[in-house]
Parts: C-alpha cells; structure tokens; sequence
C-alpha cells in the first residue's frame, strides 16, 4: 500500500456501498518547504508543479475526476464539473466518477449523500458560511428528501481551540438560540471559544438532515492536518465524496 493510500481518512458513515469518500493528510505529496506533504491547494503560494503531481496522485488512487472549486466562503453550491473551477463552496453530482471536492485547512468540510446512493456532495463550511447556510444550500440542491441525506463532518478547527469574536456567536444565535451551547467564554474578555461541530449539527437539522457522523479530529492539534491558523502559509486538505462506477 502507498503511503498516500494508507494516510488517507475513510469516513466512518453508513453510506451506501457505491460512494466512495476521503479525506487527505499531509502525508504522501512532493510539496516541499511549508507546504510540505500532500498540498492540493493551487492557490497558497507552492510550486504549481508539485499541486499538480500531488492532485494527479489524488485522482489515479481512486480512478475519479475531482471537481475543485474556487472558495470565497459564501454559500453557493455548483454542479460539479471536473473541467472548469467554479466559485462556489461546495458542489453536488449524480455522475458516478465525478468527485464532489473541497479544500480546507481549519474550515469544516461536510460530506453528504442520500440513503439510495444517487446524490452526492461536498461544503465547504467556514464560520462564515456556515452562519450564511451553506449546509442548508447544499442539502436543498442535492433535490432528495433531507429525511434521506447523511452527512459526515471532517477534521476541522477543534472546539478547544475556535476562538472567535462576539460578532460570530451573534451570527449564529440571532439565527438559532439553541446555538448559544455552542460557544463558551474566551480567556480574553469579549471572545468565545465555538464548537463548529455542534454549530454545524444545529443548522444541519433546521435543515431536516439528522443522520449526521464524524467530527472530532483537530486540524490545529493534530499534525497530520495542514492548518491555516498555527503556521501561514500552509497547504490545503481535501475531502471528497464520489459515486463509483458500475
């Protein structure tokens, strides 16, 4: 087994036997320097030579088109076309082959696909999406029932390390009460410490989607993660979910 193989992160979901799904390490990649490892992220500052080796690895693996896209921490949702990077944050498809595919590196990225293997797709969730309804967008745009959509969340900022301002805990609580668990008192007065998982997990049902795994991997504590917030510049992860052919 390779060393990229053997790195990648399977999502632990009951999703049906034709998606396939990963999410990357550092592990595996030529990227050199900051970025060392498996950096798939063109837009970072490291050799476009070593993002292109390192995504073409990517792609032979597991015989898929990913589809990436161009991230501007919004909310819209993209049909996903491996041939051109649309801005968008996350994106859907029901072509077997075609690879639903986000970048992060402290963001939430959240999989999805629905209980009869026919939809899938990737968001792309930084606190600003997130608050703005990505997830919800994404949901409305796979076109099943949200009662049929299991999602899984990837490694992100953990919840003992999220410190944010009283405008975010605003955002969410002013949209959701419930939210206000979310977040605990900073040590610096006027901060908070979020819990993107649950904040996630809150929007995710308002949105009808409860079948909802993963969460509790840390990009800033665990070294496995590039991590945008404890060292800049740094690469980019990626997490993606596919329908397999046949």
């Amino acid at each position: 087994m390779s060393e990229l193989a053997a790195s990648l992160i399977t999502p632990d979901w009951p999703a049906p036997a034709n998606v396939g799904a990963c999410v990357t390490t550092r592990a595996g990649g030529v990227s050199r320097g900051a970025y060392a490892g498996l950096n798939l992220g063109d837009h970072v500052g490291d050799a476009p030579e070593a993002v292109a080796h390192n995504r073409a690895q990517l792609s032979a693996l597991y015989g898929i088109r990913p589809a990436w896209l161009r991230q501007v921490h919004g909310i819209a949702v993209a049909h996903a076309n491996p041939e051109q990077a649309d801005e968008a944050d996350a994106s859907w498809s029901a072509t077997p082959g075609v690879a639903c595919t986000v970048m992060t590196a402290d963001c939430l990225p959240v999989l999805f696909c629905d209980q009869a293997g026919t939809r899938v797709a990737a968001a792309h969730a930084g606190w600003r999406g997130l608050a703005g309804g990505v997830l919800e967008a994404t949901v409305a745009r796979m076109g099943v029932a949200p009662g049929q959509v299991l999602a899984w969340m990837g490694p992100a900022i953990g919840p003992r390390q999220f410190e944010v301002g009283a405008e975010v805990r605003e955002a969410f609580v002013s949209r959701h009460p419930a939210a206000s668990a979310a977040f605990a008192a900073g040590v610096v007065p006027g901060k908070f410490i979020a819990d993107i998982y649950a904040l996630a997990r809150i929007r995710l049902a308002a949105a009808g989607v409860t079948a909802v795994y993963g969460g509790g991997l840390c990009t800033i504590e665990d070294e496995r993660f590039y991590s945008h917030r404890r060292a800049n510049p740094t690469g980019r992860l990626a997490a993606l979910v596919w329908l397999r052919a046949g």
